[in-house]
């Protein structure tokens, strides 16, 4: 396997797909159309070095990917949204709507940024850390207690993740990040971007952004191991001030599992590949013709192939 430095996500009914500044969403409308948007994602990073002096650039990484996630998020929602309130507005007026509402969204994608990043941390930080609190009188030592604290987190996650996994849109975008990975893995592994060979490609990938939230709470537990203080306070104020440092350190771990083969990395990357098997599912062969659509407009993927795998004759 060879690493091909690209990325993506699930949105609704399709696919962004992101390699270097290029990024593209393509989305199978309710029409069955699939439609492609290509664009460029420079980052919330003023000054672009920012986003290669390592262990700091996982924290940048991390914020564009949330900010470019739900941009494209929302991109691929209003095809359908369209579709359900029955609009009849031609194509000018609807540009028209969308120009003038730039601002609005702007706030919106702050606020909803902003939002989940205070959601996540008081459910998986702080909500942890009290719970872990209320075993003292049973469990006096404040390192077991982290431990538990630990793996309390894994577990709301799992749970959260087989919660929201019953909803019949969420197992279609789930349907879809299978499609994404079995396209990737497909390129990676030297065979020619076709929907029999993505099908028979692997949903797994150690890139992925669920394998990074779980070393996110994995890396946590040890780091929380070593910085101790005594007032509660103190205590919620660490986890969240260690946030930056966890996630900076989490990119490195999932840089290194991405282009490495050590029997020891593959064994760390385990855990996040399981919980993959929740977060994607097998797509059918109109989701990943859409993914297909995704990689071809941002990445060359036969030129790749060539360089790093050779002239096979059937690219």
């Amino acid at each position: 396997m060879r690493s091909s430095n690209i990325g993506g996500q699930a949105v609704l009914e399709g696919i962004m797909m992101k390699h270097e500044d290029e990024y593209a969403v393509a989305v199978r409308r309710p029409d069955g159309e699939i439609v492609v948007k290509k664009d460029e994602y420079r980052g919330v990073a003023g000054f672009k070095p920012l986003t290669k002096i390592p262990f700091i650039r996982g924290v940048f990484n991390f914020i564009d990917s949330m900010v470019l996630g739900i941009q494209t998020l929302t991109y691929s929602a209003e095809f359908y949204e369209d579709e359900e309130e029955g609009k009849k507005e031609d194509t000018a007026k609807r540009a028209q709507k969308k120009e003038d509402s730039k601002g609005t969204e702007k706030l919106i994608m702050a606020g909803t940024v902003l939002f989940s990043v205070a959601a996540a941390v008081a459910i998986f930080m702080v909500l942890p850390y009290f719970l872990s609190s209320l075993l003292k009188p049973v469990i006096s030592s404040y390192t077991w207690r982290t431990v538990i604290e630990g793996f309390m987190r894994i577990g709301i996650f799992i749970a959260y993740v087989l919660l929201i996994s019953r909803m019949e849109d969420i197992q279609r975008t789930f349907m879809y990040h299978g499609a994404e990975h079995k396209c990737i893995n497909c390129i990676e592994h030297g065979l020619p971007l076709t929907v029999d060979n993505v099908r028979i490609s692997s949903r797994q990938h150690k890139r992925c952004g669920t394998s990074f939230l779980f070393f996110v709470l994995a890396i946590g537990i040890i780091l929380l191991l070593f910085i101790r203080v005594e007032s509660p306070v103190m205590r919620v104020a660490v986890r969240i001030a260690l946030l930056p440092v966890i996630a900076g350190v989490s990119y490195e771990v999932l840089k290194l599992a991405g282009r490495s083969e050590n029997p020891v990395v593959n064994l760390f990357s385990k855990p996040g590949l399981a919980v993959q098997k929740l977060t994607t599912k097998e797509p059918d062969d109109s989701m990943i013709e859409v993914a297909i659509q995704a990689v071809e407009a941002v990445f060359d993927w036969r030129a790749y192939e060539a360089e790093n795998f050779g002239d096979t004759g059937n690219l």
